[in-house]
């Protein structure tokens, strides 16, 4: 029987390391100081500098930076906030948290991220900020996106939960912003041992105004010059982090090796497209390796063309023992949660489309080469030749077309 390869290992990660780790731990445990101590404030440090940041501020995890970030811009009820419908959802709950309105943009077809060409026509006099996300691990379109933001005088939040140690033009992302947020969930290219997240910016002022909002409005513990929130990034988490940052350029430049490997090893995959690998203006840092599955590139065991090609992959590849996990099956403006903001089905036809097509395979560092080839055998075996796109001809933006 073949190896079994799952979509993420996080365990070998934790076995490479693991006597350092624990003892990282057990040094937290004995302190006696558990929250906002001294292993945050080098994380803090630590993260800003990677991100080309002068504050870290660390959070409980991913989706309080978004909505603390947002917070700390007075985004209110009735701003309007320009994203993405194809991403997680915690994007769109933290603008729906500040009672503001989401504003849809399609996506670019080759990068997945919001099409910045398309920005411009979204602004109206409500509209407050731009909140690209840098998903998969690979930069929005920042020059246009910034271009925008100073000529109509707006804020820009990078969600950068799946991006951390990507650059763009040589710029970490993190710098290309007002404030950017990080995710340090387990599955993330740096990951917690549970829920962490910091945002990090260059404003002194929203650094210090972000430390105060975090800690239920407190500048001087007791006195609430505000209100604010519980969300501090416990001292645990923090020697984690501290302890796995240093593997972290070495993991990201495996995993591109990685996906170099794909690139090669799925040369004639049948009904599938693969990731574009090489940008000139960024670097990509693989938190998923996301192909797609057009229709027609699987049958139903009675032999008929499937109407969800996609799902009977993933069901014929976990029966071979390879895992693969579908990121984002369902795009935002469809949601029944955001249903109150009136987008309909056909709105924004290009994240349609993605969305009931992609499927990410296995992707961390600790991937041999063979077992990126038996992922790409046991794939070009499962898909069959069979009809082209359906219902949707997705092309690239002229931006991205060379």
């Amino acid at each position: 029987m073949s190896e079994q390869i799952p979509v993420l290992n996080l365990k070998e990660q934790y076995q490479q390391f693991q006597s350092q780790l624990e003892e990282a731990v057990l040094n937290v445990l004995r302190s006696g100081r558990y929250i906002l101590g001294d292993n945050g404030v080098r994380l803090e440090g630590q993260i800003a500098a990677l991100s080309g940041c002068r504050h870290g501020i660390g959070v409980a995890n991913g989706t309080d930076a978004l909505n603390l970030a947002l917070w700390a811009l007075d985004i209110e009820a009735g701003d309007e906030v320009i994203t993405t419908p194809f991403t997680f959802a915690a994007t769109v709950e933290a603008i729906a948290f500040r009672r503001a309105k989401p504003v849809f943009v399609d996506i670019d077809p080759v990068t997945y991220n919001i099409d910045a060409s398309l920005i411009e026509k979204a602004i109206t006099p409500r509209t407050k900020a731009i909140m690209p996300v840098h998903l998969f691990g690979l930069p929005a379109d920042m020059d246009t996106i910034l271009a925008l933001a100073d000529k109509y005088s707006l804020k820009v939040i990078e969600d950068n939960a799946q991006a951390i140690g990507a650059t763009y033009r040589n710029r970490p992302t993190g710098s290309l912003s007002h404030l950017a947020c990080i995710s340090f969930y387990p599955t993330k290219n740096l990951g917690a041992c549970g829920d962490a997240g910091m945002v990090v910016t260059n404003d002194d002022a929203l650094a210090e105004r972000l430390r105060v909002l975090r800690a239920h409005g407190m500048r001087k513990r007791y006195y609430h010059d505000e209100l604010g929130v519980n969300s501090r990034l416990d001292e645990v988490q923090a020697v984690i982090l501290l302890s796995k940052l240093p593997y972290l350029a070495k993991w990201n430049a495996r995993r591109r090796e990685v996906a170099e490997l794909y690139d090669k090893a799925l040369v004639g995959c049948p009904n599938i497209v693969p990731p574009k690998v090489s940008f000139s203006d960024r670097e990509h840092v693989w938190h998923q390796y996301t192909i797609r599955v057009k229709d027609g590139a699987a049958q139903s065991s009675n032999g008929s063309a499937s109407r969800h090609a996609r799902e009977i992959v993933m069901d014929k590849l976990a029966k071979q023992g390879v895992g693969s996990m579908c990121y984002y099956p369902v795009p935002l403006h469809t949601q029944t949660a955001f249903k109150e903001y009136g987008y309909r089905q056909g709105d924004f036809p290009i994240a349609e489309a993605v969305a009931s097509q992609v499927l990410s395979l296995p992707m961390y560092p600790e991937l041999t080469e063979a077992q990126v080839n038996q992922v790409a055998i046991t794939l070009k075996e499962v898909v069959q030749d069979g009809a082209g796109f359906a219902p949707h001809k997705l092309t690239p933006s002229p931006s991205l077309a060379n």
